[in-house]
């Protein structure tokens, strides 16, 4: 049975293994730390902590750094989430408050995250089952060339060119936006889906062709679900530490770029009490990161639900970025509910 200064000695070579990389030894515990016993008593502790798998040697006569397990129990029991500072909550607000549309969020959040935290950041898609149409637009760009924008109530843009087989005059190409919008603005995805199928009415017998062609491409944009994919920034902070894998971070780097195996790992990992999901070295072994951890929250846009996070070696920091996902993760569901 762990006592609870043990827990406390746990503790601290968390956390200073963390912010040295060095193993951490009974002197140096007794040298900074103020339990006011003896470094033969720390190291009692200590031999209890390794008995119970939570530290271990890396080397004959070092100090002790965490297990996975050592790890686990910090995360669940002795993590402190430390607040951010005010700098740092400001950054946020100010940072994403300067989006425009969901895309530009969803990447500022990373780029963001992935500052704030040192590791690689991700975020997912929300789904898009409550949104609604608010706007389609079409854009000349060429006598046979035309972008197609669909805009949804919670912000997403959605854009593709499409080619025509011959050219369609300005004024038909206003004519069919008119009546687009006034077929499927203000339905929901599936409603605009099933408006888009079929003989639609919307334009002259000659024209049926070029309007078939264009409200596929819309079907083909209204029915896309963008929950598979993520958006990822970071991925540079592995190379600064490639020291803390045993191997080479290759393997970690062709993992996290197979985005459905992160996304599967995404909707297994549970939430704890501060509302942050982790997952740490050895549970994520399935899915080829056996020696990163994951830390998620999640977040909602319109109603949908979807998650963002850090990934990066086990030894981080992690009362800082749980901290750092949280707060981000809230204010994009803030910031997404207003907008």
């Amino acid at each position: 049975m762990v006592s609870d200064r043990s827990l406390e000695v746990l503790r601290v070579i968390v956390q200073d293994y963390v912010a040295s990389r060095e193993p951490v030894g009974s002197k140096s515990i007794v040298d900074r730390h103020a339990f006011g016993v003896s470094a033969a008593t720390i190291r009692n502790d200590m031999a209890l902590l390794e008995e119970e798998e939570l530290i271990i040697a890396p080397h004959t006569s070092s100090g002790r750094i965490p297990t996975d397990k050592g790890y686990r129990l910090f995360v669940d029991h002795l993590a402190d989430l430390r607040p951010l500072t005010g700098a740092q909550r400001q950054a946020i607000e100010v940072f994403l408050g300067q989006s425009a549309d969901l895309d530009e969020v969803l990447a500022r959040s990373v780029r963001l995250l992935s500052q704030l935290t040192h590791q690689v950041a991700l975020v997912q898609y929300p789904s898009l089952s409550r949104a609604t149409v608010r706007h389609i637009e079409l854009v000349p760009l060429s006598d046979t060339r035309v972008l197609s924008v669909l805009i949804t109530d919670s912000g997403r843009v959605e854009q593709r060119v499409i080619e025509l087989p011959r050219a369609l005059d300005v004024d038909a190409l206003a004519a069919l936006r008119s009546r687009l919008n006034s077929v499927v603005g203000g339905l929901s995805m599936s409603e605009a889906a099933t408006a888009l199928t079929g003989p639609t009415g919307l334009g002259p017998p000659e024209l049926q062709d070029l309007i078939d062609l264009i409200t596929s491409t819309l079907r083909d944009q209204v029915g896309a679900n963008r929950q598979d994919r993520l958006v990822m920034a970071g991925a540079a902070n592995l190379v600064r530490t490639e020291d803390d894998f045993t191997g080479s971070i290759y393997p970690v780097l062709e993992a996290i770029e197979e985005q459905v195996v992160l996304l599967r790992l995404f909707g297994e990992m549970a939430t704890d009490q501060h509302g942050v999901s982790v997952s740490i070295g050895r549970e994520n072994a399935p899915f080829g990161l056996g020696e990163t951890s994951v830390l998620t929250s999640g977040y909602t846009s319109h109603g949908d639900a979807a998650r963002l996070g850090v990934l990066g070696p086990t030894r981080m920091d992690y009362s800082n970025n749980m901290a750092a996902v949280r707060a981000v993760a809230r204010y994009l569901s803030r910031l997404l509910g207003e907008n």
